[in-house]
Protein backbone atom coordinates (compact mmCIF):
# COMPACT_ATOMS: atom_id res chain seq x y z
CA UNK A 1 0.00 0.00 0.00
CA UNK A 2 2.76 2.16 0.76
CA UNK A 3 4.81 1.59 -2.44
CA UNK A 4 1.82 2.73 -4.48
CA UNK A 5 0.96 5.90 -2.37
CA UNK A 6 4.96 6.78 -2.97
CA UNK A 7 4.50 5.83 -6.57
CA UNK A 8 1.35 8.07 -7.07
CA UNK A 9 2.68 10.90 -4.88
CA UNK A 10 5.47 10.66 -8.14
CA UNK A 11 3.49 10.77 -10.78
CA UNK A 12 1.98 13.91 -9.09
CA UNK A 13 5.19 15.62 -8.75
CA UNK A 14 6.38 14.77 -12.00
CA UNK A 15 3.03 16.14 -13.81
CA UNK A 16 3.22 19.19 -11.78
CA UNK A 17 6.91 19.87 -13.17
CA UNK A 18 5.96 19.20 -16.57
CA UNK A 19 3.01 21.50 -16.16
CA UNK A 20 5.51 23.71 -15.00
CA UNK A 21 8.16 24.12 -17.60
CA UNK A 22 5.52 23.72 -20.30
CA UNK A 23 4.18 27.12 -18.85
CA UNK A 24 7.84 28.51 -19.20
CA UNK A 25 8.30 27.14 -22.40
CA UNK A 26 5.25 29.25 -23.71
CA UNK A 27 6.17 31.95 -22.17
CA UNK A 28 9.49 32.16 -22.91
CA UNK A 29 8.65 31.60 -26.65
CA UNK A 30 5.47 34.31 -26.74
CA UNK A 31 8.28 36.91 -24.83
CA UNK A 32 11.02 35.78 -28.35
CA UNK A 33 8.56 35.84 -30.98
CA UNK A 34 6.75 38.52 -30.58
CA UNK A 35 8.08 42.37 -29.92
CA UNK A 36 8.86 42.75 -26.37
CA UNK A 37 8.63 46.87 -26.32
CA UNK A 38 8.50 47.00 -22.07
CA UNK A 39 12.52 46.16 -22.16
CA UNK A 40 11.99 43.11 -19.82
CA UNK A 41 11.65 39.73 -19.70
CA UNK A 42 9.73 39.85 -16.08
CA UNK A 43 6.52 40.81 -17.16
CA UNK A 44 3.22 39.88 -15.34
CA UNK A 45 1.23 36.76 -17.49
CA UNK A 46 -1.51 38.76 -17.74
CA UNK A 47 0.46 41.12 -19.92
CA UNK A 48 2.79 38.53 -21.90
CA UNK A 49 -0.66 37.10 -22.59
CA UNK A 50 -1.53 39.96 -24.98
CA UNK A 51 2.30 40.66 -26.30
CA UNK A 52 0.96 39.47 -29.86
CA UNK A 53 -2.49 41.10 -29.68
CA UNK A 54 -2.45 43.73 -31.76
CA UNK A 55 -4.64 46.25 -30.13
CA UNK A 56 -2.08 46.78 -27.13
CA UNK A 57 0.70 47.50 -29.49
CA UNK A 58 1.84 51.47 -30.01
CA UNK A 59 3.23 51.20 -26.18
CA UNK A 60 5.08 53.75 -24.80
CA UNK A 61 7.40 53.28 -21.76
CA UNK A 62 7.34 55.85 -18.18
CA UNK A 63 10.46 57.74 -19.24
CA UNK A 64 9.74 58.69 -23.05
CA UNK A 65 6.18 59.91 -21.57
CA UNK A 66 7.93 61.53 -19.18
CA UNK A 67 10.42 63.32 -21.98
CA UNK A 68 7.56 63.62 -24.13
CA UNK A 69 5.61 65.92 -21.28
CA UNK A 70 8.78 67.72 -20.70
CA UNK A 71 9.70 68.23 -24.33
CA UNK A 72 5.83 70.01 -24.43
CA UNK A 73 4.65 67.55 -26.76
CA UNK A 74 1.01 66.73 -27.87
CA UNK A 75 0.11 63.31 -26.92
CA UNK A 76 -2.65 61.27 -26.37
CA UNK A 77 -2.21 58.01 -23.64
CA UNK A 78 -4.39 55.16 -22.59
CA UNK A 79 -3.46 54.20 -19.61
CA UNK A 80 -5.01 50.64 -18.78
CA UNK A 81 -4.14 47.33 -17.25
CA UNK A 82 -4.26 43.74 -18.56
CA UNK A 83 -6.43 42.89 -15.37
CA UNK A 84 -8.75 45.66 -15.63
CA UNK A 85 -12.50 43.91 -16.91
CA UNK A 86 -13.38 47.45 -18.21
CA UNK A 87 -10.07 47.58 -20.08
CA UNK A 88 -10.66 44.69 -21.69
CA UNK A 89 -14.58 45.87 -22.55
CA UNK A 90 -13.04 49.16 -23.74
CA UNK A 91 -10.13 48.49 -26.02
CA UNK A 92 -11.61 46.35 -28.38
CA UNK A 93 -13.52 49.65 -29.54
CA UNK A 94 -11.44 52.38 -28.61
CA UNK A 95 -8.42 51.62 -30.35
CA UNK A 96 -10.02 50.88 -33.51
CA UNK A 97 -11.75 54.37 -33.11
CA UNK A 98 -8.76 56.37 -32.48
CA UNK A 99 -7.00 54.36 -35.85
CA UNK A 100 -10.27 55.61 -37.44
CA UNK A 101 -9.40 58.91 -36.56
CA UNK A 102 -6.20 59.30 -37.06
CA UNK A 103 -4.92 59.76 -33.42
CA UNK A 104 -1.62 58.03 -32.33
CA UNK A 105 -2.92 56.92 -28.80
CA UNK A 106 0.10 55.61 -27.09
CA UNK A 107 -0.62 53.04 -24.26
CA UNK A 108 0.80 52.94 -21.21
CA UNK A 109 0.75 49.70 -19.20
CA UNK A 110 -0.24 49.92 -15.33
CA UNK A 111 -0.21 46.27 -14.52
CA UNK A 112 3.62 46.48 -15.33
CA UNK A 113 4.23 50.43 -14.21
CA UNK A 114 1.59 50.79 -11.58
CA UNK A 115 3.52 54.14 -10.11
CA UNK A 116 3.29 56.13 -13.26
CA UNK A 117 0.31 56.73 -13.24
CA UNK A 118 -0.19 59.34 -10.75
CA UNK A 119 1.99 61.29 -11.83
CA UNK A 120 -0.42 62.64 -14.22
CA UNK A 121 -3.48 62.30 -11.99
CA UNK A 122 -4.95 58.86 -12.96
CA UNK A 123 -6.36 56.95 -10.15
CA UNK A 124 -8.08 54.30 -12.35
CA UNK A 125 -8.25 52.52 -15.30
CA UNK A 126 -9.14 52.62 -18.51
CA UNK A 127 -8.18 56.34 -18.50
CA UNK A 128 -7.27 58.34 -21.78
CA UNK A 129 -4.81 61.46 -20.83
CA UNK A 130 -4.39 64.51 -23.32
CA UNK A 131 -1.05 66.25 -23.03
CA UNK A 132 -0.07 69.14 -24.67
CA UNK A 133 2.33 71.98 -24.24
CA UNK A 134 3.35 69.62 -20.91
CA UNK A 135 0.15 69.75 -19.30
CA UNK A 136 -2.79 67.72 -19.42
CA UNK A 137 -5.67 69.15 -21.07
CA UNK A 138 -8.45 66.59 -20.39
CA UNK A 139 -8.71 62.96 -19.64
CA UNK A 140 -11.77 60.71 -19.51
CA UNK A 141 -11.91 57.90 -16.72
CA UNK A 142 -13.70 55.04 -16.92
CA UNK A 143 -15.37 52.82 -19.53
CA UNK A 144 -17.16 54.87 -21.76
CA UNK A 145 -18.83 54.45 -24.77
CA UNK A 146 -17.84 54.83 -28.39
CA UNK A 147 -19.85 58.02 -28.84
CA UNK A 148 -18.42 59.89 -25.35
CA UNK A 149 -14.72 58.94 -26.62
CA UNK A 150 -15.69 60.08 -30.30
CA UNK A 151 -16.44 63.55 -28.48
CA UNK A 152 -13.80 63.86 -26.14
CA UNK A 153 -11.32 63.00 -29.09
CA UNK A 154 -12.98 65.90 -31.02
CA UNK A 155 -13.01 68.49 -28.23
CA UNK A 156 -9.73 68.42 -26.92
CA UNK A 157 -7.53 66.03 -29.55
CA UNK A 158 -8.36 66.82 -33.23
CA UNK A 159 -9.10 70.65 -32.32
Amino acid sequence: MQKKMIAIIAVIVVLFAALLLANNYKNNKALNDNENPYGTNDLDQATIDQLDNPLYGNQILPDELEEKVENGDKLTVYFYSPTCSFCQKTTPYLVPLTEDLGIDMKKLNLLEFGSEGSKYGVKSTPTVVHFDDGEVVASIIGQRTEEEYTAFFNEFVLE
